[in-house]
Order: structure tokens, then sequence, then C-alpha cells
């Protein structure tokens, strides 16, 4: 079988064309929830279809290892005869970030490198990087002084500075190596135009959303000597079965992708990108791996990686990591700073956001809750304490005129009686 895995990778085919085994559903009272209560999710979702929010939503709940609840509501193509199935796969966009978070962590593992080190140890391209002081009036030239190191923990817990699309003196200059990225760039190519950017502050003085897990897919493929998806599919996705997550699909999968959508006019949704060879997820060529944002799931092979995380690194005899490492990665990381992505009660940790204060954050999930989100629309949480992992998958963007995340971890935790 992993002969055949290795080959399926060296053509650009995901690991995928081995079909996963559908996730039975387990009855909710054998884990603690109430069926009538978990019912509750269908009218919610519904109504998000009906209303046209979004085209299509799978929702998936389990605890103690038990799915609990796994349905689908809408279309996998809004107006076609093409139903929302459970075995739709979907754009995860920044869902990619755990996956190549736990990557990178399993090398350290290995004892590849500590989380004190300096990236330019394996990527000399960061080596004198140099931090980008606006001025003080607001115009003028801006300073360029020296920076400490990048470290590997600064790269996985987004403290690293690095230049991004979404504030700092550099927006610019970033969004100019997107639109200029040739056709056959690998992602080594991208990072070593983003290591030529000067930093927005000092690493490790704030925290900062941006392309660090871009860096963090790059160190991978530098510390295992593999090209990022030959690792992910050889040491997580084909050990897990997880035959339906990639960076590419091959076109026999085209019929199960979902089509992509945008906030219209009246809020309701419009056809961004259909589900065709021309997706960028499906044309080639298939040589650029983003490990910040590039892969597509379903809601059960993301169900499997995450029940691996929470059992503590290991799923049905397969262990992908320690348990030590597991809660290294799900601590808080960043101290004080402020997260302005995910708001009150929460800090971030080594590819995970974790919730630090139940009261702040206007939500049920436990202290030690480790998620995250991706911008089409998909979310995830694991709560070590309750045992329990929600994901829910749609393609729409932007999403936050909707409320469609935090309703399905409301309607799944209210249904927690024992």
């Amino acid at each position: 079988m992993m002969h055949h895995l290795k080959l399926f990778a060296l053509l650009g085919v995901a690991t995928a064309s081995l079909a996963a085994p559908p996730i039975s559903v387990e009855s909710p009272e054998a884990a603690g929830l109430s069926s009538e209560r978990l019912n509750r999710i269908d009218v919610a979702m519904q109504g998000y279809v009906d209303r046209k929010d979004v085209a299509g939503v799978v929702a998936l709940v389990a605890r103690h290892g038990k799915v609990v609840y796994h349905k689908s509501f809408g279309n996998r193509i809004a107006g076609q005869n093409a139903p929302m199935s459970n075995d739709v796969i979907f754009r995860i966009a920044s869902m990619t970030k755990p996956i190549a978070s736990v990557a990178l962590m399993m090398l350290y593992e290995e004892g590849k490198f500590q989380l004190r080190d300096d990236i330019a140890k394996f990527l000399p391209e960061f080596k004198d990087m140099k931090v980008a002081v606006p001025p003080p009036s607001g115009s003028g030239p801006i300073k360029l002084i020296s920076a400490g190191p990048i470290t590997m923990m600064h790269i996985l817990s987004h403290q690293s500075g690095l230049a991004n699309p979404y504030r700092g003196p550099n927006v610019a200059d970033y969004n100019k190596i997107r639109e200029s990225r040739k056709p056959d760039w690998a992602i080594g190519d991208y990072v070593k135009e983003l290591a030529k950017l000067p930093l927005n502050f000092e690493p490790g003085t704030s925290w900062e959303y941006g392309p660090s897990t871009d860096v963090v897919g790059r160190l991978v493929e530098v510390l295992s000597r593999q090209k990022l998806d030959e690792f992910l599919n050889e040491r997580i996705f084909e050990p897990l079965g997880m035959s339906d997550t990639a960076f590419y699909l091959p076109k026999s999968k085209m019929n199960r992708l979902a089509a992509l959508y945008v906030k219209g006019k009246d809020n309701k949704i419009e056809l961004s990108e259909l589900p065709d060879e021309n997706s960028r997820w499906i044309k080639e060529p298939h040589i650029y791996f983003s490990g910040a944002g590039g892969m597509v799931s379903t809601t059960s092979d993301y169900f499997r990686f995450h029940q691996m995380m929470l059992n503590g690194g290991e799923l049905e005899g397969v262990r992908i990591l320690g348990p030590m490492t597991v809660r290294l990665m799900t601590s808080n990381h960043i101290g004080d700073k402020k997260i302005w992505i995910t708001g009150h009660g929460a800090k971030f940790g080594l590819g995970y956001s974790v919730a630090t204060a139940v009261g702040q954050s206007g939500l049920p999930n436990s202290v030690g809750t480790f998620s995250w989100g991706g911008a089409y629309g998909t979310v995830f949480t694991a709560d070590p304490e309750q045992d329990m992992i929600v994901v829910l998958m749609s393609q729409i963007r932007p999403y936050s005129h909707l409320n469609i995340r935090r309703d399905l971890q409301t309607l799944a935790y209210s249904a927690i009686i024992d």
C-alpha cells in the first residue's frame, strides 16, 4: 500500500484515490448527549440554506470518540441537481495550518530542532532580518533596524513579525509578491521572496496572523528532505485513513468538490467558483504546497485528524505524536498578547487557538479547547475536558455576517446531558 501511495504522490495524485469507509453514527445517548437536543442543529443549518446564506453545509459532532451527529444540508452546487452529502470535499483554507504544524512537531519529536532555534539555521534566507519602523508622525520614510532571530516557536505561534496582507507597513510589497507568483513556483520560491521583506515587529513581541505557516511547511520540506505533500501523505494521511485530504484533487473527484460562493446582494450567496477543471485545486501544475491554507478535506477526514489529537496523538493504534507534544502544542505560547482574529477568551499555541476564559468568549467550550477556522466558512473545535469534537464545513467568503459557526457550537454543547 505505501509503495502505491508514494507512486500516487509522484504522479501528483492525491492519496485519496482510495476511498475511506463512511463513518458510522452512534447513539448520542451512549456519549452523554440528547438526540432531541442535537436535532435542533437540523433546523438551524437548514435555515441557513433556505435563506440562501449558504449553498450547503455538513456538520459533525463527536464525543468520547463516537460520532453522534453527521448530517448534510442544501446543495454542493446551488441550483443544480447536486445535493450536499457527508463525503463532499471542501477547501479548508487556514484549517491547513494545524496539519502543517503537527507535521513540523513530528520532526521536533525526532530531534531535528528545538523551539528556541533560529529558523535561519535551516532557512538561511532569514539571516539578518530587519524590522520596518514607521515614522512617529505617520508620514515620512520608514526606518529599518536590525531584528532578533525568528525562532521555531515564533513561526509556529504567529509571533514572527513576517509581512502579511492584513496590516503593517509592508502590505503593498507583500501583495506584490502574491501577484507576481510564477506558475512554476514551489513554496520555497515564495518563502525566499517573503524573507526579502522587512518584519512588521521584533519577533516575539506581538501576535499577528500571516504567512508564518507557509514557512512551517517549508521547514518540514527542508528538515525531512521531502516535498510537503509527500510527507503529509506518507506520515499522516495514509496512516490515519484520511483519503480525501490533499493539496490538489484528481479530476475523478471533481464531482465531490463543493462550489465556492461569496456574499452577494442582500447577503445572499453568489457563485465564485465552480468545481471544474479550472479550479486551482484541480488544474495543473500540482507543485505549490501552502501549509498556511492550501488543502481540501472532508468532515470525516478532519474529524479523524483531531480525534488523533484529542487522544493524545494516537488513533486506532497509529501514533502520530506523543501526548506531551500534543499538550505543548495546545498550551498558551503568547502570554498576555492579544489575538485580534478570535477576540476575547483565547490565546495561541503551536498551530492552534486555545480557549483560556469561557466567560469572555461567549461560547460554551471548556478552557483548553483548541480550534481554528478557515476563510471559506469552515471551523473545528476539540475540547479535551468534554472529550468532544465539532466540525462544520461550508463554502462562503466572507462569512462574518453569519452566526453559523457559533450556532453549531452552541447547539452541540447544549445537547450535553451527562
